[in-house]
């Protein structure tokens, strides 16, 4: 199948290009500058052209705090050009797939959010993602929104490497000890994008690694895993006053994969100990 990737040098859309051509299929990669998701017209010239089976949609403006003073340029990205690429989908018989985030949610209580449960975003950005989703249900019904949650790999600047930074620089790290949600490594969601975009299995979905941590207790095991000496200093969320509130409940049901027949992504420090042998 030929797949256009949007956002194809980002840190998920590069593993997912690579999947995607293991697999056999025809990629055709894009981002920046030359494909830009808020030209209406550019981009659906663009994607009509290459008439793909599908689109994988993972451009987005993910500057959480910038965001909340670039309001309109992230609108403009998340909303306006998830709307744009599902009108295009759906014109030409496409399916798409969106990548979404846990921060569409308010992030109250301890229990995981079901991909029913009611949208709350405490920041712009959560709110551009969520006006996103919207888009993309309405103008193409042939979609999978996929929300994932802290999210790693190597392409692109991640919680992990800027830990290991720190251990290098400094002999004790304060980590977030009240924000709870998986770290999730951007291959494991490739191949599970990759086995979506294969079936026609639409509808929205949750996606993170099994088993929920604190960034408190992501960085002790960043460190334990690479061998790092330091002191962990647990902290609360007002210790790193941020423009962009962030959800202290960031656990995702996973119900939604189970009964679809997808499989779960494995455990969070499974893949965390793969992700710092693979670097």
């Amino acid at each position: 199948m030929k797949i256009v990737v949007t956002g194809s040098n980002g840190m998920l859309g590069s593993d997912v290009v690579c999947a995607l051509r293991e697999r056999g299929h025809e990629v055709v990669g894009c981002d920046l500058p030359e494909f830009d998701v808020t030209d209406r017209i550019g981009i659906q010239q663009f994607i009509r052209n290459e008439k793909p089976g599908a689109v994988i949609h993972l451009a987005a403006y993910t500057a959480v705090d910038k965001a909340e003073e670039e309001r309109a340029q992230c609108f403009a990205v998340n909303t306006l050009g998830a709307r744009n690429i599902a009108c295009i989908c759906n014109a030409i018989g496409a399916k798409l797939l969106y990548t979404s985030t846990d921060y569409v949610f308010g992030g109250e209580g301890e229990e995981p959010f079901e991909t029913y449960s009611p949208v709350n975003p405490l920041n712009h950005y959560g709110k551009t993602k969520a006006d996103g989703e919207e888009k993309i249900r309405h103008y193409c019904p042939d979609s999978f929104i996929l929300r994932i949650c802290w999210t790693y790999g190597k392409n692109g600047k991640n919680f992990v490497d800027t830990m290991l930074t720190l251990a290098d620089r400094q002999s004790e790290i304060k980590a977030v000890d009240d924000q709870t949600g998986s770290p999730t490594y951007t291959k494991d969601l490739a191949k599970l994008i990759c086995d979506m975009i294969e079936t026609d299995k639409f509808g929205t979905y949750h996606a993170s690694s099994e088993g929920f941590c604190t960034r408190y207790e992501f960085m002790k095991e960043i460190m334990r895993l690479a061998g790092k000496d330091i002191k962990a200093i647990p902290a609360k969320s007002e210790d790193f006053p941020t423009p962009a509130k962030r959800p202290h409940n960031s656990r995702l049901s996973k119900k939604s994969l189970d009964e679809a027949g997808f499989d779960r992504l494995p455990g969070w420090k499974k893949s965390l100990a793969k992700y710092l042998k693979d670097k």
